[in-house]
């Protein structure tokens, strides 16, 4: 069964590579509760657009973290795998120090259960934004080739935290600081006339 925006996010528990290059091999999602989570799946370790990724979540992770948002990467490669891509510098091919956990999916069971699997070998670009209860409230899946945009990710944030604070809806293209909706007929025909010019 595919899982579905609104929906728990599943939970799982495996081995990750924390932000120190320790081991935890009791990894927990729900030991996330209470904090939103930005969960995203790539394919393998030592490729090319994953590093690309990768990296530019961890120079953006400054502003997750002021939104009180854990980002957390996942592939079906070994924690092993994970540690050394880590300790191999980005000119030699590896993605440096970041600073979040990439969990092993090693049996790619995670992979399954977020409906991300592929061919039975490799997890697409899946990305999930999991709200404060552990529940699905955005959810993003590119082929392959396709990178994602770090920028978007930190826009439907802002969005679901406006949201959540104000009540009111984002309109296409919202963005912090910018006005939200009314979610009734009087409050889009409002919005649109002021934006429609």
């Amino acid at each position: 069964m595919a899982l579905k925006v609104t929906e728990s996010a599943p939970d799982f528990m495996a081995t990750a590579v924390m932000p120190d290059n320790t081991f935890n091999e009791k990894f927990q999602l729900s030991d996330y509760r209470g904090k939103y989570v930005l969960l995203f799946f790539y394919p393998l370790d030592f490729t090319f657009v994953c590093p690309s990724e990768i990296i530019a979540f961890d120079k953006r992770l400054d502003e997750f973290k002021e939104r009180k948002c854990e980002v957390i990467g996942v592939s079906v490669d070994s924690h092993y795998s994970h540690w050394a891509w880590k300790n191999t510098p980005v000119e030699k091919g590896g993605i440096g120090n970041i600073q979040y956990p990439l969990v092993a999916d090693i049996t790619k069971q995670i992979a399954r259960d977020y409906g991300v699997l592929f061919d039975e070998s490799v997890a697409l670009r899946g990305l999930f934004m999991i709200d404060k209860e552990g529940i699905v409230r955005h959810a993003l899946i590119n082929d392959l080739p396709l990178g994602r945009s770090v920028d978007e990710a930190v826009r439907v944030l802002d969005a679901l935290q406006f949201h959540e604070e104000n009540g009111e809806v984002c309109p296409a293209n919202w963005r912090k600081g910018e006005e939200g909706m009314q979610a009734t007929a009087d409050g889009v025909a409002s919005y649109l006339e002021k934006h429609s010019k």
